[in-house]
């Protein structure tokens, strides 16, 4: 009997993965026409906050709170929307943005790439906001099942961690499967008709292939992957704007108090931004965690464990040192 599966992975387009100056040189170019203007360095009296629509900032943007706390200290904010973290920090890297938000894999090689990305603050881990879904007909039962299979999944983004970690744990090794770089959307298209094997990929993408295709899935980010959030900045920001930064982050923890125990509010609120029903909101953000707080001792040595799995899969060009990133107002550097 021929495998579905693999019937669907004979017949996916071969992706080839764009080089990441490719990659940066997009971003790059984006937020610069974002902008309307060309790429700067932070600037007094603005702050510059990138966003994703699903998470504490775009509540932020939508509730004006941030803009209420920061024009007492002379500031007015400007906002831009990204697709993902990974364009997001390379845009906060190049100084388009002074603070934005991302998962655990995209700072690690953000901070690969510049010496100046400031880990500012985290909300708690969520594993079970992440996930490696396969088709509901799909005979893959396991992770090791994934080996010569092709995944879908974006690069460099939160999710990509989660993959690591499920194959090693597998005993797959990672170059035993094919990997299709996607954006979420592309990805979700791809799933749906049935052109790759599995996808990996985080809330609300997620609550929301699990209602429209009836996914099933085989690992979450549970025991593998923490799945925190990040808030990040960069030198020349946190240098300029640390009052802005704090209070950036007492907003924050406004909101996820607001947020935690106002979760069909907050779905309903989201739902026409996201493009997501609300009922499927709901479920994602009873996978979210709340509570902004420092950088701790454990998150940095979890990131750690990140950095040093890409560095020995060869993807990062050199081991590097989380703590050397973290900011804290004392040291402001």
């Amino acid at each position: 009997m021929t495998d579905p599966s693999r019937s669907r992975a004979a017949a996916a387009p071969t992706l080839s993965a764009p080089s990441r100056r490719s990659v940066l040189a997009g971003a790059l170019g984006a937020a610069a026409l974002a902008a309307g203007r060309p790429v700067r360095a932070a600037e007094p009296g603005l702050l510059r906050v990138g966003y994703q629509k699903y998470g504490t900032l775009v509540l932020l943007k939508g509730k004006g709170l941030l803009e209420q706390r920061l024009k007492p200290l002379g500031y007015r904010v400007t906002w831009a929307e990204f697709p993902s973290g990974p364009p997001l920090l390379e845009a906060l890297n190049a100084g388009a943005i002074d603070l934005g938000s991302a998962g655990e894999a995209p700072p690690i090689f953000a901070q690969a790439a510049s010496a100046d990305l400031r880990y500012v603050a985290n909300e708690p881990p969520a594993p079970l906001g992440e996930a490696i879904l396969v088709p509901r007909d799909s005979t893959v039962r396991t992770v090791a099942d994934l080996r010569g299979r092709t995944i879908a999944l974006n690069k460099g983004s939160n999710v990509h961690y989660l993959l690591v970690r499920a194959l090693a744990e597998a005993g797959v090794p990672y170059e035993a499967v094919n990997l299709a770089w996607l954006s979420p959307a592309d990805a979700g298209a791809a799933f749906a008709r049935g052109s790759v094997d599995a996808w990996v990929i985080w809330d609300p993408y997620l609550a929301s292939a699990e209602r429209s295709t009836g996914a099933r899935t085989l690992v979450s980010g549970t025991g593998l992957a923490p799945n925190r959030q990040f808030y990040l900045s960069n030198r020349g920001a946190v240098e300029t704007h640390r009052a802005a930064i704090e209070a950036t982050i007492g907003a924050i923890g406004e909101i996820d108090t607001w947020a935690k125990a106002n979760t069909e509010t907050v779905a309903a609120e989201l739902a026409p931004s996201v493009g997501i029903p609300a009922p499927v909101l709901t479920v994602a953000l009873g996978r979210l965690s709340y509570g902004v707080r420092p950088i701790d001792a454990e998150t940095i040595a979890d990131q750690q464990r990140v950095a040093d799995a890409f560095h020995a899969l060869g993807l990062l060009p050199k081991p590097l040192r989380v703590a050397d990133a973290v900011w804290t107002p004392a040291r402001n550097g």
